[in-house]
């Protein structure tokens, strides 16, 4: 598994007050497209926190239960990349963080069953909706969405860095 670590802020190990840990899933069907939620003008890999002794699959498993209710198994997992980022004073809360982000491909044709979701009030708030997008057109996509949309560049960056990993691996 390919491991990135984005340290900006030069902060030492022992600095880090804080660690988070988020799972985000490559949904990907037979036809090449990638299955995508889109919320407040953003783009994003379905997936979410990890709960405290949740394990890594797990946690995605259930998020993607919760986004798009699609219900995976383990078999069908299979994790590629992992981003770890320090934060000095993150979000203005005086706490240097450690973010973590895994990535998984999840190769499955199942269509989303909407009466499966268990979507967060912040998610229904911005209207969270689900959009399958050819491979080979998701970057450009995604990227024209920042360009609307700035708020959505950090994402947008992200994105692009993990789907680039991903064509190197398939």
């Amino acid at each position: 598994m390919k491991e990135i670590f984005i340290n900006e802020d030069n902060l030492s190990k022992n600095e880090i007050n804080e660690e988070v840990i988020r799972v985000k899933g490559l949904i990907i069907n037979d036809k090449n497209e990638i299955l995508l939620g889109y919320s407040n003008n953003t783009y994003q890999f379905p997936g979410g926190h990890l709960e405290e002794g949740e394990a890594i699959s797990d946690t995605l498993k259930r998020e993607i239960k919760e986004e798009t209710g699609i219900l995976i198994t383990k078999k069908e997992l299979k994790p590629f990349m992992m981003i770890k980022y320090y934060i000095k004073n993150y979000c203005n809360s005086g706490k240097n963080r450690c973010n973590k982000i895994y990535y998984i491909i999840v190769n499955i044709n199942d269509e989303p069953d909407l009466t499966k979701t268990d979507y967060t009030e912040d998610e229904i708030k911005h209207n969270y909706t689900l959009r399958r997008i050819n491979l080979l057109k998701v970057k450009k996509i995604i990227k024209n969405n920042s360009k609307l949309y700035p708020v959505s560049e950090g994402i947008t960056k992200e994105m692009v860095e993990v789907i680039d990993e991903y064509f190197k691996i398939v």
